[in-house]
């Protein structure tokens, strides 16, 4: 079940939201915990089973390290229990596969038999869970979170539907007080529900629209100048849309359930230099590779040379993070030199104009988004000969057919939407809604509603197209 589909919408959400409200304050992390759980197993009745012995595995941990204090020699012991536990289950799940295929091309080579493999399938939203559970630990290590004695509550921050399959990736810290009490109100709900419409929209009406193109232009061999580019640029839109947008659906019913769900976007195609965009993408990750990884391996403070290689390090393992392939490696060495050398020039004094750094800022992510979207090294490299114009310059036949006016018009209108609040102080749109007239007011009040049945209406009109991060 996904969040944009009529049965989440019309048959999910009013039970919940029933369930939800008629169960008094004290109890109500018991109906969220356990439908949680059920919209978990839509997908798969077993892998809940993983979810919740993740749950149970972390939650004993933590108590029995409280117990054991955790700066004495067993609490130090089952810190790295829980942590290599967790971090098995990931690897496991998650690599296996790319392991054995590896190793597999490796002996091949040399002209020996393969290992004989059943491929392992990956669990929506395990990597998202487990680094919350890693992350619980870590700041239970580290002091800076009190140890969970409520486990309902502790599977409920685990469970919490919203966020489960693909974040944002909500630290302990950031819910605790939200687990033990939540206010409610309409004007809360109210604020919830015009979030999630505006991450509908922004999945539904964008996102997927773009969906046929990108995979029709990604699956060619040989894209000429004008396909890859297009293709290129359509990723680079579809994937902000289509997470972007699921943060704020998820982030919007949390609201309205009086969870506050920190921020995973913030306008990072905006962004003037590649630093500035990592702290506005994918927020929550970023943070989290910064203080669990980037720190723990010195961050800045062990001289120049270790300080790139840690920045390079992070990213690199970020890259590995997203997916078992070479592609997603790739894409982190790519990043991971990107800072390394933005670094570097802003250590040796130099700097950019902000439209101009914006521009060589999205050319190279634009570049990077191909090795991140690509099935294969294969894949990418034929995409790279495309962008360079090796295979021709013209939009050929096969591919003209499959591209519809809507998705050249819709690419237009998600630029637009992604570089109007430039103008921000020079349009009443992007003004605060009690600094424009009354027809303002109520345009910017009906807005999410308005495209929200339309987006509904274009749901109605094709098939439900996954979320792109479902597949980390």
């Amino acid at each position: 079940m996904i969040f944009a589909s009529f049965e989440f919408i019309f048959l999910f959400l009013p039970v919940y939201f029933a369930l939800y409200f008629l169960t008094p304050a004290r109890w109500r992390n018991w109906p969220v915990l356990i439908l949680s759980w059920l919209f978990y197993a839509w997908w798969r009745v077993d892998f809940l089973a993983l979810l919740i012995g993740v749950t149970v595995f972390t939650f004993v941990v933590a108590r029995m390290m409280h117990a054991a204090g955790v700066d004495s020699p067993r609490g130090k012991r089952l810190f790295l229990l829980g942590v290599l536990g967790n971090l098995g289950v990931l690897g496991y799940f998650k690599y296996a596969n790319f392991g054995v295929q590896t190793f597999n091309d490796l002996v091949t080579g040399l002209g020996f038999t393969p290992v004989a493999w059943n491929e392992i399938l990956l669990p929506i939203g395990l990597s998202f869970y487990v680094l919350q559970s890693v992350s619980y630990l870590i700041d239970l290590r580290r002091g800076t979170v009190p140890v969970s004695r409520n486990f309902i509550a502790y599977a409920t921050y685990k469970a919490i539907f919203s966020q489960l399959i693909a974040g944002p990736i909500v630290r302990y810290a950031e819910v605790e007080q939200d687990l033990k009490h939540r206010k409610h109100s309409l004007a809360l709900f109210g604020a919830g529900a015009r979030r999630f419409m505006i991450g509908f929209i922004m999945k539904v009406a964008l996102a997927d629209t773009l969906s046929p193109m990108v995979d029709a232009i990604f699956a060619l061999p040989a894209p000429t100048l004008t396909e890859a580019w297009a293709g290129a640029i359509a990723y680079t839109l579809q994937l902000f849309f289509d997470f972007a947008g699921y943060s704020a659906m998820a982030i919007g019913l949390a609201l309205m359930c009086g969870f506050h769900f920190p921020e995973n976007f913030a306008r990072p195609y905006l962004s003037g230099n590649i630093q500035e965009f990592w702290q506005r993408w994918h927020m929550t990750l970023g943070r989290f590779l910064r203080d669990y990884l980037y720190i723990a391996l010195g961050g800045n403070r062990k001289g120049k040379v270790r300080t790139y290689v840690n920045l390079f390090l992070t990213m690199v393992i970020g890259g590995l993070w997203h997916g078992a392939n070479w592609t997603f490696i790739l894409w982190g060495v790519w990043h991971g030199g990107m800072l390394a050398a933005h670094r570097w020039w802003s250590r040796a004094g130099f700097r950019m104009p902000l439209i101009l750094g914006n521009i060589v800022l999205m050319l190279c992510v634009v570049i990077g988004w191909v090795t991140f979207r690509a099935p294969n090294i294969h894949g990418t490299f034929g995409m790279y000969r495309g962008m360079l114009g090796l295979n021709g310059t013209g939009l050929t036949d096969a591919v003209a057919w499959q591209i519809t006016p809507d998705q050249w018009w819709t690419m237009l209108i998600a630029a637009l939407v992604v570089y109007l609040p430039l103008l921000a102080a020079r349009t009443p749109l992007f003004r605060p809604p009690e600094q424009n007239g009354p027809a303002w007011r109520a345009a910017w009040a009906a807005a999410p509603f308005i495209g929200f049945v339309l987006s509904l209406v274009l749901l109605y009109s094709r098939a439900a197209v996954p979320f792109l991060y479902f597949q980390f």
